[in-house]
């Protein structure tokens, strides 16, 4: 899953959902530096990591993409599963989307001292370009895989895949949403074990 999902998943609980965001920022045992329910959430991150890695729904959205594109192909079911969730969001919250970025983004500014120097250097861009809300758009989700494509010398062709996300449209938000029922119901219970 991609920030939105690890966001939203980690519920009310503000430290955990800081956790969960940086989690991809902090290796290994790194994670006792931080405050214990930051801790949690990234605990969270790698069980909810696991979790999607081993679910066979996922595995039929990525089979899908990984003849175009390698090992590149979770990565863009990520990013496309952010956008189901996203594009469907009043499914799933009462709060609109784009409060629900804009108090998450507050949460940011106000913890910045304790996030990883990694993190606190794409903070800026996240927030210019409104990352997570752009996740509800096809245009944003171009986007963002151009970037991303950008990033890896253009080598990944993940700028192509925005294609393959419309032309199987239906096929992946019904793997989506299929898998995220699923998701939520492990969350739910391990949440309280963490």
């Amino acid at each position: 899953m991609n920030y939105l999902a690890h966001i939203y998943l980690s519920g009310d609980d503000e430290e955990l959902k800081i956790g969960n965001f940086i989690a991809d920022s902090v290796k290994g045992k790194q994670f006792i530096h931080f405050p214990l329910r930051v801790q949690k959430g990234i605990i969270l991150h790698r069980a909810i990591d696991t979790f999607t890695d081993t679910h066979p729904t996922v595995s039929l959205s990525s089979q899908r993409l990984f003849e175009s594109y390698s090992h590149y192909s979770r990565v863009i079911e990520d990013i496309y599963y952010d956008h189901f969730l996203a594009a469907n969001w009043e499914d799933y919250s009462p709060v609109p989307l784009n409060e629900y970025v804009e108090n998450f983004y507050m949460l940011l500014r106000q913890n910045k001292s304790i996030l990883p120097s990694k993190v606190r250097q794409f903070m800026p861009y996240m927030f210019k370009d409104n990352w997570l809300l752009s996740y509800s758009s096809i245009e944003g989700i171009g986007k963002i895989l151009w970037q991303m494509n950008h990033r890896t010398g253009r080598k990944s062709k993940m700028d192509l895949a925005v294609k393959d996300l419309q032309e199987y449209y239906e096929l992946f938000e019904a793997e989506f949403r299929s898998f995220f029922a699923d998701l939520e119901n492990y969350t739910r219970e391990h949440i309280p074990k963490l």
